[in-house]
């Protein structure tokens, strides 16, 4: 009986749902952000769906394997977002908005490590333009 419970306590620990509330601590300058990471292929394919809200200092990190012209869009995602774009040396490369349920690709204009989706403005808002470095990326 231990042992079928501390099975399912392992499998719950591994479920998309319960990583999905870990967050990650970044900073751009003097910007915090906590964020959800998309790291395998079945999380990056979901990203934001369905999603009707974020939290101030909220969004997803998409973290890629390897560096490429990792392309973004909307389809399913209700929430209007910005994406930065950032090389594996964390820097942001480019910025783009993007409309809610759109299919319009999103690339970046050279090979990226990593994508961060916020609330559409929220880089804007901030001063946050490409140049900046993000902090608390994960290797």
């Amino acid at each position: 009986m231990r042992r079928a419970a501390a099975l399912v306590a392992l499998a719950l620990a591994a479920s998309p749902a319960v990583a999905r509330d870990a967050r990650l601590p970044l900073s751009i300058g003097k910007h915090a952000f906590q964020v959800e990471v998309a790291a395998t292929p079945a999380e990056r394919a979901r990203g934001l769906m369905a999603r009707t809200r974020l939290p101030a200092h909220g969004g997803m990190l998409f973290v890629f394997d390897t560096p490429g012209r990792h392309c973004f869009w909307m389809r399913n995602t209700p929430l209007p977002l910005s994406i930065a774009f950032i090389d594996a040396a964390g820097r942001i490369v480019a910025l783009a908005d993007m409309a809610p349920r759109d299919d319009a690709l999103h690339c970046p204009p050279t090979d990226v490590r990593y994508a961060l989706e916020i609330a559409q403005g929220g880089f804007a808002a901030r001063g946050i333009a490409p140049g900046a470095r993000v902090d608390g990326l994960p290797r």
